[in-house]
């Protein structure tokens, strides 16, 4: 992998992770068309670990409701009046994670294997396009942070256990399972990222620890640290559309803009250009 390469994939990682598009799609097709491998132990070992640039960007820019959330004044160098919305978080956070855990041990070898497959991925783009639509249009969309609950928690979560599916898009099922619970655009994707940072974060981890080995002998520390760092930067950009754009703004955008990359994906393979 090249330089470029790397700067490429990282800067898909960054600005597709935090929208309801799918990083995974983004990653897997770019490393198809760059002639790159994308099975278990390379694709999604680079995804799983580029996402921590995501991941700190994330951090960072929510570092204030993580403190909050954390009830730690000054945690990060930030000093914090944590009231009891703030607090309430912690539980359904918590809560939300064990879908996605769980699921994630009990399906792993079918998540880094057939279901990788393009036709998998562009069938996922599309069909959660759908219910995305749906649940936009016939969401209440009026609930607050501040009315959340264990059960809320939990009903995202399973949402975001859904985007084991390479294509779903984390922010993309959990932000549909909030707004199918009746929370404000804004919120339900503020809500998104905050639930998605421990899971995201523990697979990242995970992955570099598990293959380490394999990443050094195979030379990809350069590349990796390339695409990390880029997706840090451009993943900031990203929140920060995002949250701006859903205030005033419908997710049409986005269910177009899955159907449309769902689409060219079926063309890509149909016509022989990346291998399904």
């Amino acid at each position: 992998m090249t330089d470029v390469q790397a700067l490429a994939l990282g800067f898909l990682q960054g600005f597709s992770e935090w929208l309801p598009i799918s990083s995974t799609a983004h990653v897997a097709v770019g490393l198809r068309l760059f002639g790159l491998s994308d099975s278990a132990a390379f694709g999604s070992v680079f995804t799983a670990v580029s996402q921590l640039g995501s991941v700190l960007a994330a951090l960072i820019y929510f570092r204030r409701d993580i403190a909050a959330v954390l009830a730690k004044p000054g945690f990060m160098g930030q000093a914090v009046e944590a009231d009891q919305t703030d607090r309430r978080l912690l539980l359904p956070i918590a809560a939300g994670t064990l879908p996605v855990v769980i699921c994630g041990l009990l399906f792993k070898d079918a998540i880094e294997g057939p279901l990788r497959g393009m036709n998998v991925i562009a069938g996922s783009m599309i069909s959660f396009a759908i219910i995305l639509a749906w649940v936009d249009w016939r969401s209440t969309k009026q609930r607050t942070l501040g009315s959340i609950t264990l059960i809320d928690g939990i009903i995202i979560g399973i949402g975001q256990a859904f985007s084991l599916i390479p294509g779903a898009s984390r922010s993309g099922t959990t932000i549909t399972a909030a707004l199918a619970a009746g929370f404000e655009r804004a919120t339900a994707a503020r809500f998104s990222f905050l639930l998605s940072l421990p899971a995201i974060t523990g697979a990242g981890l995970y992955e570099l620890i598990r293959h380490w080995e394999a990443v050094m002998a195979a030379g990809m520390v350069r590349p990796i640290v390339i695409a990390t760092v880029t997706a840090f930067v451009v993943g900031w950009a990203s929140i920060d559309l995002l949250l701006k754009f859903l205030r005033r703004n419908s997710m049409t955008a986005f269910v177009l803009y899955r159907f449309v990359v769902g689409g060219v994906i079926i063309m890509l393979v149909m016509s022989g250009v990346i291998a399904p």
